[in-house]
């Protein structure tokens, strides 16, 4: 019931129903837009392939008619073979509904500091058969990797996929010309007053410290903040080696104190040539913990770590707190895998992007809930946590009165938290 609420408060359902309406066939009885957001519900419950749509058609009471399996696997197929005409379409219904979304959740919105945060990462999904462009991986495993996106939303809530790109198991994991691409896709899911300028921040681990990368988001008429992690070069290397003791900072945890055995220092000179205007490299070094493995590159038996930014005039302590905080995206990295992307269902390409596009839809689904009708810490339950507390509760729809009640087990320690939940969304306008 808080999905299907949340679907129609924000609005998705029409919106969807509206980018799909070119795929609708004369006299069809099941709406385009309504199957695939059926197929997004019952991944956002935790299914992991299109029969598990089962779940919804056993409780038409909540979700309305459903289609048949093989009537949605038709729709897949359909999807998949117009090209990127349907993810086009389904992107830009998600990013309408996005920007009304943010407007609606207030200050629980991830933008209500000014700045977007925009998290790049990669995702390692096994395939246990010769699926379409299915590949030898870095990490001696078989199957694809694909490169996502995500909205930060701070230490008080979860985040929200914005960019899913899918890659063939051998794509680089620093290949500029992906990270443009999914970032270009991710500023696209952004309200229009983030997709350029410095009130956008893009944060990468290693693989997005290229030149070619770096440059693009410099460009002219693009000037977006930056904070990607770098590799420790020879040049880095000595330049750490030469730094005075005098130059080190103490690291900052998030409560402002002081970080045990982490010290941060900024390089300047050579180890900027050749890098746009305004770069600043950060590196940190750190006493590692006990049975650590060190690196050729450690100095000094400290492991050295190193990001690069174009934040002007901020203290380096904060600037190396803000890029260690993306940390936060592998929590976002697991949220997949535990929502639809275990694996990929699908023997071709085509349709397991459709399936990443429907996972990414299940995905807003979780955020946005959270973020609509929970508070506390109860806004960063991941979704297995979602699952195992509210939508698992034992309930009862009970028509009375020509009305209708949903009735929960009183004994289940989270009914509270599920009835004020509905009341918030209940509360919210209606869209249109």
């Amino acid at each position: 019931m808080l999905l299907v609420e949340t679907v129609r408060k924000s609005g998705l359902d029409t919106a969807v129903s509206a980018a799909l309406a070119p795929w609708r066939k004369a006299r069809a009885v099941h709406d385009p837009g309504k199957m695939l957001l059926d197929v997004a519900l019952a991944v956002a419950l935790g299914g992991d392939c299109l029969a598990d749509i089962e779940v919804l058609r056993a409780e038409p009471a909540v979700f309305g008619p459903v289609a048949s399996d093989p009537t949605v696997s038709r729709l897949v197929d359909t999807l998949a073979g117009s090209g990127k005409r349907a993810l086009t379409a389904i992107r830009r219904a998600r990013a309408q509904v996005r920007e009304h979304l943010w407007a609606l959740a207030g200050d629980a919105a991830p933008d209500q500091s000014g700045q977007v945060t925009l998290d790049l990462d990669g995702v390692l999904v096994i395939s246990h058969s010769d699926k379409q462009d299915a590949a030898a991986t870095w990490k001696r495993t078989f199957g694809h990797h694909p490169l996502m996106g995500f909205v930060d939303h701070g230490p008080g809530g979860a985040g929200e996929p914005v960019a899913g790109l899918l890659r063939a198991g051998n794509a680089g994991s620093n290949t500029a010309a992906d990270h443009i691409t999914a970032t270009r896709l991710a500023l696209a899911q952004l309200p229009k007053k983030y997709r350029r300028g410095r009130r956008t921040l893009v944060r990468t681990d290693s693989g997005g410290g290229t030149h070619e990368f770096v440059n693009w988001l410099t460009a002219r008429g693009r000037w977006l903040s930056y904070s990607v992690g770098m590799t420790i070069t020879d040049a880095i290397h000595h330049a750490v080696l030469h730094v005075p003791a005098s130059a080190w900072t103490p690291t900052v945890e998030p409560g402002g104190e002081v970080r045990d055995s982490a010290w941060v220092a900024e390089l300047a000179g050579d180890c900027l040539t050749g890098w746009p205007k305004g770069m600043r490299l950060i590196v940190r070094k750190e006493r590692p913990h006990p049975g650590a493995q060190l690196r050729f590159a450690n100095a000094d038996g400290m492991r050295l770590t190193c990001f690069a930014t174009n934040t002007p005039g901020e203290a380096i302590a904060a600037l190396e707190l803000r890029h260690r905080q993306r940390a936060r995206c592998e929590d976002r990295i697991r949220n997949p895998r535990d929502t639809g992307l275990r694996n990929l269902p699908f023997h071709g390409f085509a349709q397991n992007q459709i399936w990443l596009e429907i996972v990414q839809l299940a995905l807003d689904l979780l955020a946005w809930m959270p973020m609509l009708a929970l508070t506390g810490s109860s806004r960063l339950w991941e979704p297995k946590r979602l699952r195992l507390r509210l939508f698992s509760a034992a309930a009862q729809l009970v028509t009375t009165s020509r009305r209708r009640y949903l009735r929960l087990a009183r004994h289940w320690p989270w009914t509270e938290l599920i009835t004020a939940a509905q009341q918030r969304l209940a509360a919210l306008p209606n869209p249109g």
